[in-house]
Formats: C-alpha cells, sequence, structure tokens
C-alpha cells in the first residue's frame, strides 16, 4: 500500500534521507505554503496533490507572506508546511515541515525534510515520486523552479526559469491558481509564458536605466531601488552585480491589493537576510522579504518607517534632542 510507506526523518535540520523508511505522513487538517514565490506556489499545490493521493481528501491550501505567517496562531493538531523556515513553534506532533531555508532548531517532535541545496519545490517532489506522483511535465517545472529560486545564473535556462517565477509575481499567487485551475502541469508552456518574455526582453532594459538613477538612501548600507517597469528581481540583482550603488543591500517596495506594503531585499554576501529579520521578515541570505505594519499605508510611510527601523542612531539622536528640548523648561513650585 503506498499510504504504508514510511521515511526516517531529520532530527538535525542537516536533512532527510529518502525513501529510508520508518514513520508514515501524518494525515493533515491544512497544508501552508509562502504566498510570495513560484516555490511556494509548486510546492504548496504539490503537498496539496500528495495528500489526496495518500489519503483520498481535499486538504485545505493556505498561503501567506512571511509576516502573516509569523503572526498566524498554529491552531490544528496536524499540518504540512512548505518554503517556511523551521522555528521551535512549527515542532508540532503530527507536522511535517519541508524547507530549504536556513534554521538552527533541530526538531524533537516534527517530522522535518531540510536541504539547503534544493529548493522547497524540488524536496516535497522527492516525497511525491515515492508515492508514484511523477511526470515529464513536472519534471520539467520541478526544474525550472530550481533554477530560479536558488538564482542558479549560470544555468543556461536561467532567463525561461525567470519568466515562469515571474509568473507568480506579476499575477500573484490566487489569481495565477484560478487560471490554472489548481492544475500545476497546465503551468507548463503556458501562453502568460510569452508576456512575461516580452516584458523582460523590452522592459527589463529600461527599468534599468531607471531604476539605477533612482535610488533612496535607507541606511549607510540600504538602498531603496525604485522600479516602475520591468522584472524587479532581476533589475536589483543586475545593479549588485554591476555595483551601480554604493549599497550592498537593496530593496524594492510593492503595494498589495489589501494596502499592505511589502519589503523585498537583495544582497550578493549574505546581507539581506539580517536586514530581514530586524523588519521581522525571513528568507534566504541574499533573498529576503517582510511586511510592513499596518500603520504603514504607502509609499512615503514605508520609507519614513524604513529609515527609522534601520538607522538606530537616527531614533537615538531624536530622542536625546526631545531630551535636551524639555531640560530647557523649568517646572515652577
Amino acid at each position: 500500500m503506498l499510504n504504508d510507506r514510511r521515511f526516517a526523518w531529520s532530527k538535525s535540520g542537516s536533512g532527510v534521507g529518502l525513501p529510508r523508511m520508518r514513520e508514515p505522513l501524518p494525515r493533515p487538517d491544512v497544508i501552508f505554503t509562502h504566498e510570495s514565490d513560484l516555490d511556494g506556489f509548486l510546492s504548496g499545490l504539490l503537498l496539496k496533490r500528495l495528500a489526496r493521493k495518500i489519503f483520498d481528501t481535499d486538504v485545505r491550501l493556505e498561503a501567506y507572506h512571511y509576516q502573516g505567517w509569523k503572526q498566524r496562531e498554529l491552531r490544528e493538531k496536524a499540518a504540512w508546511v512548505s518554503d517556511f523556515s523551521f522555528e521551535p513553534r512549527l515542532d508540532l506532533a503530527n507536522w511535517l515541515v519541508v524547507d530549504h531555508h536556513p534554521n538552527e532548531t533541530a526538531p524533537q517532535q516534527a517530522k522535518l525534510v531540510h536541504d539547503l541545496t534544493k529548493s522547497a519545490a524540488s524536496l516535497v517532489y522527492e516525497l511525491c515520486k515515492v508515492y508514484g506522483l511523477q511526470s515529464p511535465a513536472l519534471d520539467r517545472l520541478v526544474h525550472l523552479n530550481n533554477i530560479s529560486d536558488l538564482f542558479l545564473e549560470n544555468d543556461p535556462e536561467f532567463a525561461l526559469a525567470g519568466d515562469y517565477a515571474n509568473l507568480v509575481k506579476v499575477y500573484n499567487f490566487w489569481n495565477l491558481h484560478a487560471i490554472i485551475g489548481g492544475d500545476v502541469e497546465r503551468l507548463l508552456d503556458h501562453p502568460l509564458l510569452e508576456v512575461m518574455a516580452v516584458k523582460r526582453r523590452i522592459e527589463d532594459p529600461i527599468g534599468f536605466e531607471w531604476s539605477r538613477r533612482n535610488v533612496v538612501e535607507i541606511s549607510s548600507t540600504v538602498g531603496l531601488v525604485d522600479t516602475v517597469v520591468g522584472n524587479t528581481n532581476l533589475i536589483v540583482h543586475q545593479m549588485l552585480d554591476s555595483k551601480a550603488t554604493p549599497y550592498p543591500i537593496l530593496i524594492t517596495l510593492f503595494k498589495k491589493a489589501n494596502a499592505q506594503v511589502i519589503v523585498s531585499l537583495r544582497s550578493r554576501n549574505g546581507e539581506a537576510l539580517k536586514i530581514a529579520t530586524q523588519l521581522h521578515g525571513g528568507g534566504h541570505p541574499n533573498a529576503s522579504g517582510a511586511v510592513l505594519p499596518r500603520s504603514v499605508r504607502n509609499m512615503d510611510d514605508a520609507i519614513d518607517y524604513l529609515k527609522k527601523a534601520l538607522n538606530p542612531s537616527a531614533r537615538s539622536l531624536s530622542i536625546n534632542a526631545m531630551d535636551d528640548l524639555l531640560a530647557g523648561f523649568k517646572v515652577k513650585e
């Protein structure tokens, strides 16, 4: 029986060997995944299909940005999680976490599949293949996702992989889900990829020239890149590679339909994740993100917030100035 397959689970966070068999997969009440990119999209849909295969049930899928995920109360007795960093609050019995982000937590109760060298979708697909869920179309999609998510820029298919990744960025998670009807294979060679290719050829060069001339200093190490057209991630990486600015960390902003402002951070030497953590976000060392507080309603608010959050010396000066002002007043008895 397929649902009798058992696996050896990681207890060190360093990865899990598949398909060694010891414990079965727990039956999930819900599946959680990352809303912001293709890796979360593919890994979440593949986990949903795997649950249907094993347990003959349609498990609810929920997708979150980092901030929403950190605030989400974990009420379920059993769940599967993909493309979110393993952390102590996820170390729960009957929870499965499949991820590739750095972490410092060793699982004691949860089942962890972890490998820094693979995308989350690739790790989920390895589980799927053990249960007989494999096809040439899925092979192709997972391969392209691996190239884009790990930013394997020397791969000959890097540009095409970026077009696939850009589908989630441009059309958003649930819109894309609706377009393909939840059938992930329909993403392969989708007509919208022609739109992505045209945008890459025409918009990216125009966008790069605009953006390199429109950078706002947030701190001595962080620059905010204004973007008008083009693939933001590729433009920012091109700016980092060409050292178009003096800042080792470049950030971009975009506003969701619910008015929340998202920050995307990029670097070349691992600095981005530290800044994302300061903003209560997360991600990879060189590719991270965060959601700003709901009090931040527009881009000007976002710039002010970021400058204060990432310049503690400025906040200190402001407080000292207020103290000096108050000291100038004498209280009459």
